[in-house]
This record gives C-alpha cells, sequence and structure tokens, in this order.
C-alpha cells in the first residue's frame, strides 16, 4: 500500500514536472518581437484612387506569404495589415493626384489584433538609395502614375504636411493623373516600432519569408556582406539601418524580394547556416586574404629554414649546434604554414562556413604556440617582423577566438 502511494506521489509530481516545463516552453513561445524597420510586403484586397478616397478611410491588405521571426511563425498567410489615409488631393490638369497612407493594424488569421506604426515604403533600389541617403527626411506618397502605382519619395520630412510634400514632389506632379491601385497590387510596408507577437507554429524547416534577428545569424550576415564589400561597418550582431541598407543592394544585385529584411532567402544566398542551431560565431577572412596569409606563412618558413642553415629539403648543418628553442620554432612556424594551407581551402568554400569558422579558431592556437616558441627562441629580427605581420592578418580570427587546448 505505502509503495503504491509513493508511485502515485511520484506521478503526480512528474506531471507537475512536464506542466511547468510546458508553461516555460509557452511563455518563450508567447512573446516575439517583430523589430522595427521591418518590411512586410502586402497586397491591396480594394482599389485605392485619389479621384475617390478621403481622409480618414481605411483600406485593407492581405499578407500572402506566412511570415516568421527566427524560430516560429507569427504572422500567417491570410492575415491583414489595415491601412488608411492620411492625405488624398485628386487631379487637377495642372497637378497630379497624391495620396498619403499610414498603417495601423494587423489582424491575424485567427481575429487577433495588434495596434502597429507602418508607413509606406519602396522597393525600387533607386528610390530606396533616396529614403536611405536621408532616413529622417524622407516620405513616400502615392502621386498618380508614375512607376506603374505611383510611389514617390518626397523629402517632406517627419510632418509630411500636404504643403511639404507638394513642395518636396514638384516636377513629378506635371502629368495631372489621378493615382489609381488596383485591387491585388504588392506594397510594402515598413514597421516604424516594434510588434510584440505571439508565436505559432515551430518552423521545421527555412522558409523563405522568415525575418532572423539572432545575434548570430546577424553578426554572419554582416560578416558575408563585408566581404562582398556591401557593408562597412561593425560586426555587431545588431539589425541597424546600415546592415539593412547592405542587405537591401545585396537583394537588388541578387534578384531577391528588395525589403532590407535578413529573410530565408537572402541569408541562404549569403551562406548563413539555418539549421536547427544558429551560425557559430566568428570572423572569417575572405579567400584573398587566406591565400595571402598562407603564402606569408610558407616564406616565413623558408626563412627561418635559411637562419637555421637548413637546406631547402629540410636537412640541417651538422657542424652546427643547434639551440632548442630554435627547433621548436621552426616546427611551430612549419605546422601553422600548413594549417594555414588548409585554412585556405577551407574559406574558398562559401558553402561551409561553420567549418571555417572552426578552423579559424584552431588556426589561432597554432599562432599561439608560435607565440610561445618565440619566447624561447633567438629569431633574427627579420623573422620577428614578418610574425608580427602576420599576426596582424588574423587579428580579426583572434578577437574572441575560443581556445580548445
Amino acid at each position: 500500500m505505502q509503495r503504491n502511494t509513493l508511485i502515485r506521489w511520484r506521478t503526480a509530481l512528474g506531471g507537475l514536472a512536464l506542466g511547468a516545463l510546458a508553461t516555460t516552453a509557452a511563455s518563450a513561445q508567447s512573446r516575439v518581437v517583430l523589430p522595427a524597420g521591418s518590411v512586410l510586403i502586402v497586397r491591396t484586397t480594394t482599389p485605392l484612387q485619389s479621384s475617390t478616397a478621403k481622409v480618414g478611410q481605411t483600406f485593407n491588405t492581405r499578407v500572402d506569404e506566412s511570415i516568421g521571426v527566427d524560430e516560429f511563425t507569427v504572422i500567417p498567410a491570410g492575415s491583414t495589415v489595415r491601412g488608411r489615409v492620411t492625405m488624398a488631393t485628386p487631379a487637377t490638369r495642372q497637378q497630379s493626384g497624391v495620396i498619403d497612407v499610414v498603417f495601423d493594424q494587423l489582424t491575424l488569421a485567427n481575429g487577433q489584433t495588434f495596434q502597429i506604426q507602418g508607413k509606406l515604403t519602396s522597393t525600387d533600389s533607386a528610390e530606396r538609395r533616396q529614403i536611405d541617403a536621408d532616413p529622417n527626411n524622407s516620405h513616400v506618397v502615392l502621386v498618380g502614375e508614375r512607376g506603374g502605382i505611383g510611389a514617390a519619395i518626397a523629402g517632406a520630412g517627419s510632418s509630411a504636411s500636404n504643403n511639404s510634400i507638394f513642395a518636396a514632389l514638384g516636377s513629378l506632379l506635371s502629368e495631372g493623373r489621378d493615382v489609381s491601385v488596383p485591387s491585388g497590387t504588392p506594397l510594402a510596408v515598413e514597421l516604424e516600432s516594434g510588434v510584440t507577437l505571439r508565436g505559432g507554429t515551430r518552423l521545421r524547416g527555412v522558409e523563405n519569408s522568415t525575418i532572423y534577428t539572432a545575434t548570430e545569424r546577424v553578426r554572419a550576415a554582416q560578416q558575408a556582406l563585408a566581404q562582398l564589400n556591401y557593408y562597412r561597418g561593425p560586426i555587431s550582431g545588431q539589425l541597424d539601418d546600415a546592415t539593412r541598407q547592405a542587405l537591401f543592394q545585396y537583394q537588388v544585385d541578387r534578384g531577391l524580394s528588395r525589403t532590407g529584411n535578413l529573410d530565408g532567402r537572402t541569408a541562404r544566398s549569403l551562406g548563413i547556416n539555418l539549421g536547427t542551431g544558429v551560425a557559430l560565431s566568428g570572423n572569417v577572412l575572405s579567400a584573398s586574404q587566406a591565400a595571402m596569409l598562407r603564402r606569408d606563412a610558407q616564406t616565413l618558413v623558408a626563412r627561418e629554414r635559411s637562419d637555421l642553415g637548413g637546406s631547402a629539403y629540410g636537412q640541417l648543418n651538422t657542424n652546427r649546434a643547434y639551440a632548442q628553442g630554435d627547433i621548436d620554432l621552426w616546427f611551430a612556424l612549419s605546422a601553422f604554414a600548413d594549417n594555414a594551407a588548409i585554412y585556405e581551402q577551407l574559406t574558398s568554400s562559401a558553402n561551409n562556413r561553420d567549418a571555417a569558422v572552426l578552423a579559424g579558431r584552431s588556426l589561432v592556437n597554432a599562432a599561439r604556440r608560435v607565440d610561445a616558441a618565440m619566447q624561447s627562441a633567438r629569431p633574427s629580427s627579420t623573422v620577428q617582423n614578418a610574425w608580427m605581420s602576420i599576426r596582424r592578418q588574423i587579428t580579426t580570427l583572434d578577437n574572441g577566438s575560443m581556445t580548445t587546448e
């Protein structure tokens, strides 16, 4: 009887523990932030025309492709984003029609609503460059018969008053036509502030429209973009304006969806690991930098061998007395040169960045062994200076590198 009671208690306690774990997991999923600056591609569900639009009028747009944040779906396909007209002027003979809109509400497919602050942005490369050049003084409005649906940029400032918009548009208004946005037209909505959503189903694979915000993945994107000369800022892991600008230009050049988001399509194109774990943290040299490092290391080995009186085949002068430290340094430099050759091979392929990160850590450890050997040897000034040059080449690898020894 007592034994049965113990079993029941253990079962009950086990149930409580599982319940607590489930509650914790649910809590972790309940708050997912879609950050400010994220761009959502939506489609209008009704026409929008400057000849009939009124200030305060609302209209709905539809999210066609489910949007995730990191590991979870947060905006299912079929959700709607509500727009609101803040200015509408019909066309005249001298002036094109203009519509200004904001987006203020997100309604998920299950009916749950969230208040948002969204503005119209552009996916046109020329217009986006104009926005990025002065993000605090650019306002996107719809102008009659320009760019298909009439997306134009007005440097109207944050107030976006009617007069400032008209003044900024200038000659763009000269066609004298009305805005006509048909139903089903894609629009780009940029969030001006983050939105906290409840995480939905966990993603089983890589979704094209998933927005990746985790620090390690953003850092990996910055590193990849820097190697391709799209990004020149710090490798911070922060999804800031400079990173979004670099992502947008990369997307333009690669024919990807032009949002500036670090989405699944872009991340895969950049070679970022999107498996169950996040990409490994660490810097990677470019292929050309790795090739230079390997050549310099091999040259340094030859120099140290020559200083020791050795032949090209590694034979030492039998009539010379050698110190242990000098031989240790030669061996350490030879090993480093071999490691640098392997590292070069790994960096030449963009398909396995994680392997290059790990190889970089091992290369740093090999460099530390050379550092230690230098302390016990009697290297020439030429060897010392050459090693200092190599050390500078791998500074980015050494910063924050993990020691495996």
